[in-house]
């Protein structure tokens, strides 16, 4: 396809021919999958403002409408875990593998059920939340009950990520049946092995939604067993964790250094990483559940290596894409031993969010290595250390990448230039200062002893915590954090509504390689080998434990604390 197709996105105001890469039928759903993603985002990072000055006394849960604290706190985990994530790599991956292949998806109908999926599973799961009839968190497994709407809406989010799944890998196929014999284009390649990760690790909550949850919350099933429960919801519970990085790792790698004027080091190289994270992501879950009784010792220590050998391919991303940013530095006249950092366009919103989400990342993934470590996880297992963590990474590597990437996507889409750029670029600095606010204070709370998942402005122990001025840390930087949320909304409506017209057209942004596709080995492109691999290494972890779980001990009704 010619440059001139693929740009033809934008002058039409985001419309497309045809004649394009870029179908309409294909665009309209990507395109409705990104606001979804947003309200997620804007509905469930408001709920966020309820936790953070909950910890210092202040309980406005009433005012939002809201009956319980655990009400807002499930809005919350819920619209951002699931909703806003699943939409937004929805929506970005399709795109990036259409520019990658450099040919439409393979089915534009299965472009369009991903969306009317994710639309019917927000609306009967929104339902259940706001009518006060699921409030059982994030962590949604027995013995909490939910209604049967809950369960239903989540079961279709998950099967609009895997309707995406199936077409990105028919589009894989596709190009190979008209290119035989080449490498898959390494942008396409890595937005297929995120989905086919994604469709492996799935099958923990896809088998405890359809098979034991649904049938119990309708009543078909009196009693089911919590315990195996949990271990059907940690499988997918901690690779989801790599769901949700792995597109902004796509950008990481391959769109920022283009953005900075850098190469990547070797294609081979980001193959390798990609295809690292398909294949130890998912025997992980058990480290969630070190201090569960019944799962046999040496089956945690197994998670524990593989949760480990996890981290290598999170160490080989931090190495090459800062090679990147160093030659995209030093190609903009830096010198010295750090001068190219300063070179960096820090002025660009998309690439300053971006660049400061890294940043907060590093220290995510470091408390990360406490969670996963056996000992160390039992001081801090399910203390506010926990929420600390992971605000770093899903809410900040995650959240803050996604918004930098929206800086270029809603433009692309839209054919308006970006507007209030200076105003994008204080809310990336205003959600790292936040962040890191926050994530300090929750930390040092953990380590005190303080619960998560817990109202500590209604608590009666409240007087007993000795975290005060970490709770006012958490109150405010959490407090930044929305009012950050609140800048990048402004922004976004300021663009699709008043953005002026561009006269240019606007390419996805695309790095150059060093050392490309030609050097790769073409086992590094057999990603059916890999899968392979990773099933049974899947197989090894999770087999005996649940061999020892049978037959199951049903004996949990259903119960509602709300």
């Amino acid at each position: 396809m010619s440059a001139t197709a693929r740009a033809r996105t934008v002058a039409g105001g985001g419309a497309v021919t045809h004649e394009g890469i870029f179908l309409a039928e294909q665009l309209w759903p990507i395109k409705g999958q990104l606001v979804l993603a947003l309200i997620g985002l804007a509905i469930g990072g408001l709920m966020g403002l309820m936790q953070a000055l909950d910890r210092v006394g202040i309980v406005i849960y009433k005012a939002m409408l809201m009956q319980t604290y655990y009400q807002g706190l499930t809005i919350h985990g819920v619209l951002l875990a699931f909703l806003f994530t699943f939409a937004f790599s929805n929506a970005f991956v399709s795109l990036v593998a259409i520019r990658g292949f450099e040919r439409p998806l393979a089915s534009t109908f299965l472009a369009q059920g991903a969306f009317w999926t994710m639309l019917v599973g927000t609306l009967l799961a929104a339902y259940a939340i706001l009518t006060n009839q699921a409030t059982v968190l994030f962590t949604f497994y027995a013995p909490m009950r939910a209604s049967s709407l809950f369960f239903l809406g989540a079961a279709l989010l998950v099967i609009s990520t895997l309707l995406t799944a199936l077409n990105l890998v028919l589009t894989r196929r596709a190009w190979q049946r008209e290119h035989p014999g080449e490498r898959t284009p390494l942008l396409g390649f890595v937005g297929v092995v995120t989905y086919v990760m994604w469709a492996l690790a799935s099958l923990g909550v896809v088998v405890l939604v359809v098979f034991f949850l649904l049938p119990w919350s309708l009543g078909w099933l009196k009693t089911t067993d919590p315990q195996f429960n949990r271990i059907l919801f940690w499988y997918t519970g901690h690779a989801i964790v790599y769901f949700w990085l792995m597109p902004a790792y796509i950008s990481w790698y391959l769109m920022v250094p283009r953005q900075v004027g850098g190469r990547v080091f070797s294609d081979s190289l980001v193959r390798l990483a990609f295809i690292l994270l398909l294949v130890f992501s998912v025997p992980t879950g058990l480290h969630h559940q070190y201090v569960d009784p019944g799962i046999p010792t040496v089956m945690k220590v197994v998670h524990l290596f593989t949760t480990f050998s996890v981290v290598f391919p999170s160490l080989v991303t931090a190495f090459t894409v800062m090679a990147a940013l160093e030659d995209g530095g030093r190609a903009r006249g830096g010198t010295g031993l750090l001068g190219w950092i300063w070179k960096l366009p820090w002025g660009d919103p998309s690439v300053a969010a971006q660049l400061l989400a890294m940043l907060v990342f590093i220290l995510g993934g470091a408390t990360g290595i406490v969670n996963a470590s056996y000992n160390l996880n039992n001081v801090v297992h399910n203390t506010s250390f926990v929420p600390g963590h992971f605000h770093m990474t899903v809410g900040t590597a995650v959240t803050l990448s996604f918004i930098g990437i929206s800086y270029w996507l809603i433009p692309f889409l839209t054919g308006r230039e970006l507007m209030g750029r200076r105003l994008a670029l204080a809310q990336a600095w205003l959600w790292f200062v936040g962040v890191l606010l926050f994530a300090r204070g929750q930390i040092a709370a953990g380590l005190l002893g303080e619960p998560r998942r817990s109202s500590i402005g209604e608590a009666p122990y409240r007087d007993l915590i000795s975290a005060g001025l970490d709770n006012w840390l958490t109150a405010i930087g959490g407090t930044l954090m929305v009012i950050s949320g609140l800048l990048y909304f402004i922004v976004v409506l300021w663009t699709v509504f008043a953005g002026r017209r561009l006269t240019q057209p606007l390419e996805i942004p695309v790095a150059e390689m060093r050392f490309g596709a030609r050097e790769t080995s073409p086992r590094l492109d057999q990603l059916g080998f890999w899968f392979l691999i990773a099933v049974i290494l899947v197989a090894i972890a999770y087999i005996p434990t649940i061999l020892l779980y049978l037959p199951l001990q049903s004996v949990s009704p259903p119960i509602k604390v709300y």
